[in-house]
């Protein structure tokens, strides 16, 4: 402590008239607050590694010259483990965006505005960082390669994997491993790559600026990663249209950069969201497992989820086994997201958890047939409400789109019709359950089945399967798109 005590004198002049320490998360380093006595003040950091201080010191100090933003170092002492630097203030992304993720992934426009602000300023890390970089200063290693994707990947298998009981076949797991590693690596880069890039580690000063921290880790690699990263954070249960937005808004800012085949890159971004969520549930698992640090244990449920939301984009992957584990272990009673009624397990005929069907559908190409033999279900007319087609910025769009989600939310009118939507199938669902059914059907259909029957089922759909724990299967019959939301 009397090491930051006297690298603040020697930076400000005058002794430091409070210290206060300030809560850590994943790494070992120490945070301290310097107040001055003109009430100035300052960010004190004690690290355990040399080399991790180093990196951290040179990558901050190469980046501010690179006028990118990150935290200032002022001060250092002559072996490297303390150090100053400007005070970004106490309020995190994470912490900004705590309304939305309580909400469950509803986030606000405030708030969806800070996320597009620190997703378009990424790509200038990655590339304008990269310039000039010596990347042989980064630590522990100067590029992701395939060493240090096997090392994530056995990370994973070791520190989670193993840690959950579950049984699988050791050597078919590393045959797919490695031919994971040689498509991550199928597309070298000379950027930097954040490699931790998530909203814990972003600050935003009194005027609302992002301001990128903790990235010591970082190296040369692809840029798909971070945006994995960020936009699969456990925590944040970012809904699909936001990521959608926001990988969009990543991309128009990439493009000041580089030339991009927007095709390629979600192709390429799939994978490494996979890789992202692999690496993640190890550090987790060791952090909470054999740490038991707690902040990392409540994040494995949602890091699960999203696992399990992905795994059925994946069913052409070249890891099959793989992809069984992973099955295997979103489906282990431990990782079961918490419903609300009684288990969906029918008990009236034996032939399994009940299955919601949810159709979007124009009323020109008439009611969505139902092939479950049951008779149908409820059919809601959507087209009492404003219709955004009716405007040209919204003709080439559909109800998946956030203009037209803000177009449909803002008017308000779909939010009172599904309100009351709402509480008839939570009413029903739930009779369903207690009884044992294995099936129902909602169809949503407007004049052109693009608009607002697709926002209402889509959002249905996804109210059920949230609440219930149920599979849901989407059909947005008009614009050719399906998804099954599954059974945990």
């Amino acid at each position: 402590m009397e090491r930051l005590r006297a690298l603040f004198r020697s930076c400000r002049g005058n002794e430091a008239a409070a210290v206060t320490p300030i809560t850590g998360s994943g790494s070992n380093r120490r945070y301290f607050r310097l107040t001055g006595i003109d009430g100035h003040t300052l960010i004190g950091v004690i690290g355990t590694s040399k080399e991790e201080n180093h990196a951290f010191i040179y990558l901050a100090q190469h980046f501010w010259h690179q006028q990118l933003p990150v935290p200032h170092v002022l001060a250092m002492t002559a072996d490297g483990l303390c150090y100053l630097q400007n005070d970004l203030g106490s309020r995190s992304l994470f912490d900004a965006l705590q309304a939305g993720r309580e909400a469950g992934g509803c986030y606000s426009e405030a708030e969806v505005k800070l996320l597009r602000r620190t997703i378009a300023l990424l790509p200038a890390l990655q590339y304008k960082g990269a310039e000039g970089l010596d990347f042989n200063q980064c630590y522990p290693m100067a590029t992701m390669d395939r060493q240090s994707i096997l090392f994530d990947l056995n990370y994973f298998k070791y520190c989670f994997l193993k840690a959950t009981g579950l049984d699988f076949h050791e050597v078919r797991l590393e045959e797919d491993f490695q031919r994971m590693a040689e498509d991550l690596l199928a597309h070298p880069s000379d950027t930097f790559l954040y490699r931790d890039f998530q909203a814990r580690n972003v600050m935003l000063d009194g005027k609302g600026n992002p301001y990128f921290i903790d990235f010591q880790g970082g190296r040369r690699g692809p840029v798909q990663y971070d945006l994995a990263s960020f936009l699969w954070q456990a925590s944040a249960r970012y809904p699909q249209a936001l990521r959608e937005e926001l990988i969009n808004v990543y991309l128009q800012a990439l493009r000041e950069y580089t030339e991009v085949d927007e095709t390629q890159f979600r192709e390429q971004l799939q994978l490494f969201v996979l890789f992202r969520l692999l690496q993640v549930l190890g550090a987790y698992g060791f952090r909470g497992y054999f740490e038991r640090k707690k902040h990392f244990l409540v994040s494995i449920p949602p890091a699960i989820q999203n696992l399990r939301e992905l795994l059925p984009n994946l069913k052409d992957s070249p890891y099959p086994y793989l992809l069984q584990v992973l099955r295997e272990l979103t489906c282990l009673p431990r990782f079961a997201p918490v419903t609300s009624g009684e288990a969906s397990v029918s008990r009236y005929d034996g032939q399994g958890s009940l299955v919601v069907d949810v159709f979007s559908f124009s009323y020109r190409k008439g009611i969505p047939e139902d092939t479950s033999g049951n008779g149908g279900g409820y059919v809601f007319d959507c087209r009492s409400t404003h219709n955004p087609g009716r405007y040209e910025p919204y003709k080439q769009l559909t109800g998946l789109d956030e203009p037209v989600i803000r177009f449909l939310e803002e008017d308000g009118e779909i939010l009172t019709f599904l309100e009351s939507v709402y509480r008839l199938a939570d009413a029903h669902v739930e009779r369903y359950l207690q009884r044992g059914f294995t099936h129902l059907m909602f169809s949503f259909g407007c004049t052109g089945g693009q608009h607002r029957s697709v926002y209402s089922a889509q959002h249905l759909a996804e109210h059920l399967h949230h609440k219930f724990g149920i599979e849901v299967h989407i059909t947005h019959r008009e614009q050719h798109i399906t998804q099954t939301l599954c059974k945990p």
